[in-house]
């Protein structure tokens, strides 16, 4: 518990003990009112003092207004009792809305306790600790076993199991040896790592998912607006309404029927409507639903970017799905070269050596293949030929590497693959060279996804890849997508998902590695991103990121999406709905100050509860 709700807490205490002592005290009159009007400062003065702020701010219709009016109403119709415990029962309320926030935002800050203290810099004098803003790209530090990663680098020594979970979720930890790209966050389980920064702290992985959930609550979803426009709307209309009530009846007594006005009865039950009218379990568990929905999922590695894609998320009703690196690992393998014209390894090196600017999956499988470093000033002229391949001059030979396209497009004659996989047709000075197959495998919970999907009422899953139609066929086949468009440029499937979008039931969302599928990304209704721990192009472009390659976690996205969404919904229909009754109980003298209380205090504790329950995820 905080300071500040400590200080509450003390103050309810006391106000409480006060009430209850002085209901036993046989004074009567003006000495009976200073007595209850201790306690009911200690209770209420900020509120007084918030209403007073307020009005001078010309923000006169909120909350505190509310209950300023109401509780000294009753004091000058001498309901002191009721004056003092409505107060004392709403100060009960907002701390126990005030425990709840500090709940959601304690776990969003247990999950994103991932903000190193200090980096250990390798200088000239020895190893000096700095803050993490201070080291320079290129540096290089040094991280011991407990300590955290501050800064994202590539390991020049050392080996270590690095603990991932507060970043993806996952309890097993990674291991990491030299040349393996770290990121920050991490926190090194073993061996001692010698590391060479490769980004500045305010551009690391840590700053910017840090940036993302504190940014989160933002963006509003259209619950979140409905509600903040209907009490812009609702607060001046109950308090006209209760004025109305106060003074219309006496006077129709008065004037019409020639009665004393009972101004008295009137009044009470305006002050009474008042309290029961004031919009608290709307405005305060609705964000806090959306707040505590968006902590569950990040707990569970799922960073959603705000609240309005949370809502979205709860409509889905197509998910299209890129292929490599989302459905399949992205890890390639060389399988074979066949129909070579040369040897193997000079084929391989004519090949390798053309790809090696290249950081697609595909060229560093093939690099990776030929296991030996390439000498970079034989290469020259490289051109990358977007969606098909690339051409480039390798010790003074024209090398092509590519798919049947790229032979097309040049004119080469080409041997069909017998195989399924990735085929890399390679022709070395103007001449069909062979071609190399590369394979790729599914990822392990790819097929339980697209099954999990189905079973969540999205029937409609559909996959886009720019590899061939024969590799494309198989893994929908195995996966159990009935719908797949292949050798797609990165044009062609903007394309593809603006057609779906016309027909999509729903908001469609498109799953993607967040670097290559940014333009579909930002296209779809929802774009998330896979496998996109520590990359600039997922987090910029996507809506919501997953910090691991897990794609089951796309089925929990949605889940919690719409699990937030029932609590939202419930806590609309039961605010609005008790409030409703309490409203005209209270209009024709049915309800008293106590069911003001419960209709005010009591539905917004129990909205709350309800709230903090999108904070469970299973």
């Amino acid at each position: 518990m905080s300071r500040k709700q400590k200080k509450s807490l003390i103050r309810i205490l006391i106000a409480a003990a006060m009430l209850a002592g002085f209901s036993f005290l046989p004074v009567e009159g003006t000495p009976r009112l200073i007595i209850y009007l201790i306690p009911y400062l200690v209770i209420g003065y900020d509120i007084l003092k918030k209403a007073v702020k307020g009005i001078g701010r010309g923000q006169v219709f909120d909350e505190n207004f509310l209950m300023a009016v109401a509780t000294l109403g009753a004091i000058v119709l001498g309901e002191y009792t009721e004056g003092v415990a409505v107060m004392l029962f709403y100060q009960i309320g907002e701390l126990f809305e005030s425990y709840a926030v500090g709940k959601s935002r304690r776990n969003i800050s247990d999950l994103m306790d991932i903000r190193p203290d200090y980096a250990n810099l390798e200088t000239e004098e020895g190893i000096t600790r700095v803050d993490p803003d201070e080291v320079p790209v290129g540096s290089v530090i040094v991280v011991r076993p407990g300590e955290k990663v501050p800064i994202d680098g590539r390991i020049l020594e050392g080996n270590a199991s690095l603990n991932t979970s507060a970043l993806t979720g996952e309890s097993l930890p990674r291991e990491a040896g030299a040349g393996d790209e770290v990121i920050s966050g991490c926190i090194d389980m073993t061996g001692v790592l010698r590391i060479e920064t490769t980004r500045e702290f305010g551009e690391s992985t840590v700053s910017r998912i840090l940036e993302l959930v504190e940014n989160s609550s933002s963006r509003k979803s259209e619950s979140e607006n409905f509600i903040s426009k209907f009490a812009r709307y609702y607060t001046p209309a109950v308090c006209i309404s209760a004025l109305l009530l106060a003074t219309c009846p006496p006077l129709v007594r008065m004037l019409f029927l020639g009665a004393a006005p009972d101004w008295k009865i009137w009044v009470y039950r305006a002050l009474t409507f008042l309290v029961i009218s004031c919009p608290c379990a709307l405005v305060i568990s609705i964000p806090l639903s959306f707040f505590a929905g968006i902590g569950g999922a990040s707990r569970e590695g799922i960073l959603i970017k705000g609240s309005n894609y949370l809502e979205a998320l709860s409509k889905t009703g197509c998910v299209v799905f890129d292929k490599t690196g989302t459905l399949t690992q992205g890890v390639f393998e060389v399988d074979g070269i066949h129909h070579n014209t040369m040897e193997e390894e000079t084929l391989l090196r004519y090949a390798a050596s053309a790809e090696s600017y290249s950081s697609h999956p595909i060229s560093l499988s093939i690099q990776r293949a030929y296991g030996k470093p390439v000498d970079s000033r034989k290469v020259t002229d490289v051109e990358e030929l977007g969606g098909h391949g690339v051409s480039a001059r390798v010790e003074g030979v024209s090398v092509a590497v590519g798919n049947a396209g790229l032979m097309d497009r040049l004119g080469i004659p080409y041997r069909e693959c017998g195989k399924v996989g990735t085929v890399v047709h390679t022709a070395v000075d103007g001449s069909y060279a062979g071609h190399i197959l590369i394979t790729d495998r599914l990822k392990q919970n790819a097929a339980e996804t697209v099954a999990a999907l189905k079973r969540e009422g999205i029937s409609r899953v559909v996959m886009l890849t720019g590899d061939i139609r024969q590799v494309a066929d198989q893994v929908a086949g195995e996966l159990g997508i009935t719908q797949v468009h292949s050798e797609l440029l990165p044009a062609d499937k903007v394309e593809k998902v603006e057609a779906l979008l016309k027909d999509c039931k729903g908001k469609l969302v498109f799953v993607g590695d967040g670097i290559n599928d940014a333009p579909v990304l930002a296209r779809a209704d929802i774009g998330i991103a896979m496998g996109a721990l520590g990359s600039d192009a997922a987090i910029e472009a996507a809506d919501v990121v997953l910090m691991d390659d897990d794609p089951l976690k796309i089925v929990k996205a949605v889940r919690i999406s719409r699990k937030c969404m029932r609590i939202v919904y419930e806590n609309i229909w039961f605010a609005i709905g008790i409030k409703l009754l309490c409203l005209l109980a209270g209009a024709l003298g049915f309800a008293n100050m106590w069911i003001a209380i419960f209709a005010d205090v009591g539905v917004m504790i129990l909205a709350v509860l309800n709230a903090i329950r999108a904070l469970a995820v299973k």
